[in-house]
């Protein structure tokens, strides 16, 4: 009797546990029969040798490991007058405008939209922005289903996601998640601060809506990370703020204003902050400043530390671009550097964002390492200085075994600057280097290929 009570009772148990459990798990269905009428999909062509090679190509499939934009893409066939590609994209209102990525219309000759009810219209793109990969579509159309916006500024990592688009052309497919992170900074991508989700996304689900459990729009899926061309729980979306603020420029003007610093930056290492007398590896250091820029009228200077921009830390220098970006040129802003060890505020005006999208591109930092001072320079001439396009500064042209080879130095490279101070003649150059401290980590500002860099030299004691 003992034994069937027992049993009873852990059956029961479990049944109990079961229920608790199913309990705490979300029920998407709602929010799937109400939302699913304002998701589209995206269907474009193109001619035949109009455009690059498209995604979906077994040339990009064999690169191992890299951020992709998805949508479904085939190459035209022998015989096949134009190439077709599919994406998702959702009706934000009922005169017929939609969101969707730019990478899933650009280059695209027709565009045609289908609609829940199976209508399918033609589109006209009314404004696409490369940079933050959004594109505004319109049809011809009344009364049609929407979508409710969101705010993506009030997400936490761990809350619960949807996702609904067309992978691999399947309409309406739904897939759920949670939140993985926000502000993501991807490579190549300096103007939109992502939220990363394992929500599953694959070919067709580019464009689509990203809800939250509120049935609300918060985000549109744009790429995944991925080593075998399909999902492997990274996903990124593009923050509805941000989307919201392109769209509403593109239908305004047809083109998206950004702020712009002039400045080049690149990541502060922890060998970087000690020998800029910071307390921790954070900020965003100042590689270049473009003559004529707003930063330049401002007075800052390579070897600033941007550590806040109106009162908000900086804690990555992949943040910079998201909060410059983001605001409208001719916006007075409040920036906090660190210059010597010595923190100050520096009021710039910002310009307007010019149409090259490295602008303010991050710039990767060299590895420094332990050794002895060992190198020979030489002096630039005026046709040389001209030709690299550089106001100082001395050529590398030998690297032997010393901090400097160990630091990443290079035949080549020229030296801007040591421990802050301008080296303009070999003179100049063996008076810094013959003052250099011993133990401490010293900031070389160096230019390779045209692009400047800080690295760090350190000379320790025999």
């Amino acid at each position: 009797m003992k034994i069937v009570l027992s049993s009873f009772t852990a059956v029961m148990l479990f049944m109990l546990a079961s229920m608790v459990t199913a309990a705490d798990l979300p029920d998407f269905t709602e929010l799937v029969e109400k939302s699913s009428p304002a998701v589209v999909n995206i269907r474009t062509t193109r001619k035949a040798g109009s455009g690059g090679v498209p995604y979906g190509h077994p040339q990009i499939d064999q690169i191992p490991e890299f951020f992709r934009h998805f949508f479904g893409d085939q190459l035209p066939r022998r015989g096949q007058p134009e190439a077709q590609s599919m994406g998702s994209g959702f009706i934000v209102s009922e005169d017929g405008y939609i969101l969707t990525n730019n990478h899933v219309v650009a280059g695209a000759d027709e565009i045609f939209i289908r609609l829940a009810d199976r209508r399918q219209l033609t589109a006209q793109l009314i404004g696409a922005d490369a940079k933050s990969d959004l594109a505004v579509l319109k049809v011809e159309a009344e009364d049609l289903p929407t979508l409710k916006m969101g705010t993506s500024s009030d997400l936490k990592v761990g809350e619960w996601v949807l996702a609904i688009g067309s992978p691999f052309g399947f309409d309406y497919s739904v897939t759920a998640g949670i939140v993985s992170a926000i502000g993501r900074s991807l490579p190549n991508e300096n103007y939109v601060p992502f939220i990363q989700t394992d929500v599953a996304i694959n070919p067709g689900n580019s464009g689509g809506p990203l809800f939250n459990l509120d049935g609300e729009v918060i985000g549109i899926n744009s790429q995944i990370f991925t080593r075998s061309g399909g999902f492997m729980g990274l996903s990124f979306a593009i923050p509805i703020d941000v989307a919201l603020n392109v769209a509403d420029q593109l239908k305004t003007s047809g083109i998206v204003k950004r702020g712009w610093l002039g400045v080049l930056i690149q990541e502060v290492s922890k060998d970087l902050a000690d020998s800029f007398e910071l307390d921790k590896p954070q900020g965003a250091l100042v590689a270049q400043v473009m003559s004529g820029s707003p930063a330049d009228k401002a007075g800052l200077q390579p070897g600033d530390v941007i550590v806040e921009l109106d009162g908000e830390d900086i804690g990555l220098s992949s943040e910079l671009p998201h909060m410059v970006g983001k605001l409208k040129p001719g916006t007075k802003v409040e920036l906090d550097v660190v210059r010597q060890g010595k923190k100050k505020s520096i009021d710039v005006v910002l310009g307007q964002l010019p149409g090259d999208d490295e602008v303010i591109a991050a710039v990767p930092a060299s590895v420094a390492s332990k050794g002895k001072l060992n190198i020979e320079v030489r002096n630039l001439s005026d046709q040389e200085r001209e030709e690299l396009r550089v106001a100082g500064g001395v050529l590398v042209t030998e690297v032997k075994q010393g901090p400097g080879a160990s630091a990443g130095i290079r035949v080549g490279d020229i030296i801007n600057s040591i421990n802050n101070e301008p080296v303009n003649s070999v003179s100049a150059y063996n008076d810094r280097v013959e003052e250099l401290p011993r133990n401490k980590s010293i900031p070389v500002l160096i230019v390779r290929n045209g692009n400047p860099a800080f690295i760090v030299v350190r000379i320790d004691d025999d």
